[in-house]
């Protein structure tokens, strides 16, 4: 079966800069421009609360599929952060699964997709662990076979994770794949200070103290963050939520508990696939190449896309689509 390939992914030139596959990647403009098929997903989807051990509620919505007699599996996606399950490339990506006859799961991560008000406590990168709960949850609701995961950015880091602890956890699945996947948070901090753009963090800053307002109007007893700490950068107000809301020693401590660089995925048992642009404003290709990966896993990286654009034309849509479609696809047939 031939399988698209990162290097298959030209767009016309005035796409090819990462910056603007980036920047409309998860811009206005680019949900008003898309095809009304790119919202499919919606069309019947059911809301619902997921367990993530240990009393903490997640929430997410599943859609059945309708296009043929019996479902191809169970696709679940995961959103980047501050994202959210309705995010304009999940929504793209569950409705080409749902037209392909995948029953869609699209999972929203703690203080995600106005969730706020369910969990006392903060949302941080290491949640590990309620995500593989939830999982284990949704498999037992949903028990279709086979069931594949699919993240993008952070979304793409925890999918990564879930799959190295999915085995031990006794979660059903079959394939992940991590679309410009998060591997070294501390590298990825400096870039996002040091090389990226200005508009960059001030774009992820802007959505950060959003939430944490949000997050501050569910909980009003509490003080979640002082007003001088809100208004520090990127590392200073991640600095104050190690030191405030994790039981980490240090910011470079929190940093290496989600990072999946140098030989971390060498455990992995489950077929992995890991697609990344060279031209990522936001996320260095350095990580990537840095990898120690077993013979399952699949790095892909193509030379355009930017972070998590990978958009065709102008009409919007993704190349991610065909070809995460294409790999769940071959993971059904199997």
């Amino acid at each position: 079966m031939n399988l698209p390939k990162g290097k298959d992914f030209l767009p016309p030139w005035p796409l090819r800069s990462g910056h603007v596959q980036t920047m409309l990647s998860s811009s206005g403009v680019r949900r008003f421009l898309l095809p009304q098929a790119a919202q499919t997903v919606l069309q019947g989807a059911e809301p619902v609360m997921v367990d993530g051990g240990d009393g903490v509620r997640l929430t997410g919505a599943y859609t059945a599929q309708r296009t043929q007699p019996r479902s191809r599996g169970l696709a679940v996606l995961f959103h980047g952060w501050e994202g959210s399950v309705d995010s304009t490339y999940v929504l793209q990506t569950g409705s080409r699964l749902l037209a392909d006859g995948w029953d869609v799961f699209r999972l929203n991560f703690r203080d995600h997709g106005d969730s706020h008000q369910l969990n006392e406590a903060l949302f941080h990168s290491c949640r590990i662990d309620e995500v593989v709960h939830a999982l284990g949850d949704i498999a037992t609701r949903y028990p279709g076979r086979p069931m594949a995961l699919a993240g993008f950015s952070l979304g793409g880091n925890f999918a990564l994770r879930a799959a190295l602890r999915g085995p031990a956890a006794g979660l059903p699945l079959s394939y992940a794949l991590a679309v410009c996947p998060i591997i070294d948070p501390g590298e990825g901090l400096f870039s996002l200070e040091e090389a990226a753009p200005w508009f960059y963090q001030a774009y992820f800053m802007h959505k950060w103290r959003r939430s944490l307002q949000a997050k501050q109007a569910a909980f009003p007893h509490r003080e979640y963050f002082e007003l001088s700490e809100l208004k520090q950068n990127l590392r200073g107000l991640t600095a104050s939520l190690v030191a405030r809301h994790t039981d980490f020693g240090s910011l470079e401590a929190y940093l290496d508990g989600y990072s999946v660089a140098g030989r971390a995925l060498e455990g992995l048992h489950v077929p992995v696939t890991i697609l990344t642009a060279r031209d990522d404003p936001v996320i260095p290709v350095d990580a990537f190449e840095q990898l120690e990966l077993p013979a399952n896993v699949e790095l892909d990286i193509a030379a355009y896309g930017g972070h998590c654009g990978f958009i065709r034309g102008w009409d919007m849509t993704s190349f991610t689509d065909d070809y995460i479609a294409a790999r769940f696809n071959a993971v059904a047939v199997e």
